[in-house]
């Protein structure tokens, strides 16, 4: 009866969450796991297994991100003009067991061909997934922030337990059954995609018509899943050689804004603002990712050199608190802070999204001036506390709330519903714009010196979060005075 289900039928759900929006949920939460569990070991199994040095290891390990969300542009394409949501994220989860399972063989010698086929499974799957949650509310439908507040709450879950776990079993244990759980839970997030994906009605179908012999749009298909799989020799080789990520990098983003402003031709003058409105917000995402995703790259390194093991007297693994504080935090105060924002709309006194988006950057500021200020907690061996840094991720935490889930939100309602899943890749496009920045940040604030000490990583790299400070300031208050003129493009959408 499921399969019957329309499209409005489904938005017309009663309560404050449609039914569809849990499946949805459970198959983010473990798909997020295997994304975080990945994420959190790139670096430092970089430099303690394969033996690169730190500035290396940063600059690759924004490479990779920076493909990995490249490439969610591209699946959003494909997902809009051929597949389909549905299809997309099927193949891209296979694609994703498939690399994590190479990583468990053998991490060291298939290291990039393992990532290869996580960052083109990731494509497919990531961006289809969060516009399928906006596709579950008719427009208007004030629900809409709240199911994407839980959605997200979904993605830190399984951040948290990925994002300690792998690392933890990967130091301490085995690096291949670190690898070998990441196929695991990809595994699970699949199976309960397929399980429920009838609940859907015809949310997330092909949007191709059949042709008259019933063939052409099968082949269509067929050629989106023999390309992927031809394209995995040359994003191994672009990945191992960060010069050749340059040139992408350097390439597809005016290549996008071509695209998109090509797209805009199509629609009329309100939504042309609308979509001019999504790019700002777009624009600002970039720095913001650039300076919070030094989590997978400096301050993972910063955890593994500089940091002791116990926060508020508990033995814990510094890597797994950088890798899990933030999530568990925003799993805490997620709903607290959505409580907060009702509270205020009650009373007209809620900061508009572009205010909202200002403020995340000046949590950023704060964050990093608390990462600065564990110099002055370190020892004369350059060991300082980790209940400071995880101070900072308790302050950080409140810059991501104000910005990334209201970003997803936002993405869907400024899109015209032909450019939904191409604006959601946008989006993430933006966020591989933000690592690959990440991973240059991070380079320049490895210490110059060849064989540094502990102390001299630590003054390098907290000079380096000082920096970050200044510059996410001031973009915080430059959104701030601008926030009147995006509010005028976005018109009616709040």
């Amino acid at each position: 009866m499921n399969k019957d289900l329309t499209l409005d039928e489904i938005q017309s759900f009663e309560g404050k969450y449609p039914k569809q929006l849990w499946s949805l949920f459970f198959s983010e939460m473990w798909e997020r796991f295997c994304f975080y569990g990945m994420r959190g070991m790139l670096t430092f199994f970089m430099v303690s297994e394969l033996f690169m040095k730190e500035d290396a290891a940063n600059l690759q390990y924004g490479a990779t991100q920076a493909f990995v969300y490249a490439f969610t542009f591209i699946g959003g394409l494909f997902a809009d003009k051929i597949l389909g949501f549905r299809k997309s994220l099927f193949w891209g989860g296979l694609l994703m067991i498939t690399g994590s399972c190479i990583l468990a063989t053998n991490p060291k010698d298939f290291f990039f061909l393992g990532l290869s086929f996580t960052i083109i499974g990731t494509g497919f799957f990531k961006p289809n997934i969060s516009t399928m949650v906006g596709t579950l509310y008719k427009t208007g439908d004030s629900r809409r922030d709240a199911g994407f507040s839980l959605f997200y709450a979904g993605i830190n879950v399984g951040a948290l337990l990925g994002g300690y776990t792998c690392i933890t079993i990967g130091k301490n244990y085995s690096w291949n059954l670190a690898f070998g759980l990441a196929a695991i839970v990809m595994t699970i997030s699949l199976l309960t995609f397929i399980f429920t994906q009838k609940s859907m009605g015809p949310i997330g179908l092909s949007p191709l018509k059949p042709s008259a012999d019933g063939k052409t749009k099968k082949w269509y298909e067929y050629l989106v899943y023999i390309g992927s799989l031809a394209v995995i020799p040359v994003i191994m080789t672009m990945v191992a050689k960060t010069q050749y990520t340059d040139w992408f990098m350097y390439t597809i983003g005016p290549l996008t804004l071509m695209y998109i402003f090509y797209e805009m031709t199509k629609f009329n003058s309100a939504e042309r603002k609308k979509i001019w409105a999504a790019l700002v917000f777009i624009i600002f995402s970039i720095f913001f990712w650039a300076f919070f995703e030094q989590s997978g790259g400096s301050l993972s390194l910063f955890a593994a050199n500089n940091l002791d093991n116990t926060v508020l007297g508990l033995k814990l693994d510094p890597n797994g608190v950088n890798n899990s504080a933030n999530s568990l935090f925003v799993i805490i105060f997620a709903p607290l802070l959505g409580i907060l924002w009702i509270w205020l709309s009650k009373r007209n006194k809620e900061p508009n999204t572009v205010v909202k988006f200002g403020l995340g950057f000046l949590f950023l500021s704060l964050a990093f001036y608390t990462f600065y200020f564990t110099r002055f907690f370190a020892d004369e061996n350059g060991m300082t506390s980790l209940d400071v840094f995880t101070l900072a991720y308790f302050i950080i935490t409140f810059g991501e709330l104000c910005l990334s889930p209201i970003g997803l939100s936002i993405m869907t309602k400024l899109a015209p519903k032909p450019l939904q899943g191409v604006m959601m890749g946008m989006w993430f496009l933006a966020s591989a714009y933000g690592q690959y920045a990440a991973g240059l940040l991070g380079a320049g604030m490895t210490s110059p010196k060849e064989n540094a000490s502990a102390v001299d990583k630590l003054i390098s790299y907290t000079d380096g979060y000082q920096q970050l400070a200044i510059y996410a300031a001031i973009a915080g208050v430059v959104l701030i005075i601008i926030s009147p003129f995006v509010r005028k493009l976005m018109q009616e959408v709040k």
